[in-house]
C-alpha cells in the first residue's frame, strides 16, 4: 500500500513539473516567434507592442496565481494559462501573416 501511495505522489509531482516546464517553454517559444517577426519585418512596431503587452499580462496573471497558492499552480490555473497562451499564439500567427509589414 505504501509503495502505491509513493508511486502516486511521484507520478503527480512528475506531471506537475512537466506542466510547469511546458508553460515556461511556451513563454520562451512565443517570445522567439515575436522576435523572429520583428527581425523579418512581419510584425509592425504596433503589433509587437500589443503582443508584448499581452505576454506581460499573462506573466502577471501567472505570478498572481502562484502567489495565491504558495508558489504553485492549480490544475485550473494551468488550464487557464494554457488557454491564454493558445490565444496569444493565434494572435502572433495572425499578426505575422497579415498584410501589415514594417
Amino acid at each position: 500500500m505504501m509503495k502505491l501511495a509513493t508511486f502516486a505522489l511521484v507520478s503527480t509531482l512528475t506531471l506537475t513539473a512537466a506542466a510547469q516546464q511546458d508553460i515556461q517553454q511556451r513563454k520562451v517559444d512565443q517570445q522567439d516567434r515575436i522576435a523572429n517577426g520583428v527581425r523579418s519585418g512581419e510584425l509592425t512596431p504596433r503589433e509587437t507592442s500589443h503582443l508584448e503587452h499581452q505576454e506581460a499580462a499573462i506573466n502577471h496573471e501567472e505570478h498572481a496565481m502562484r502567489q495565491a497558492d504558495n508558489g504553485h499552480l492549480t490544475h485550473a490555473d494551468r488550464s487557464a494559462l494554457k488557454s491564454q497562451q493558445n490565444a496569444e499564439s493565434r494572435r502572433i500567427y495572425r499578426d505575422k501573416h497579415n498584410a501589415h509589414v514594417r
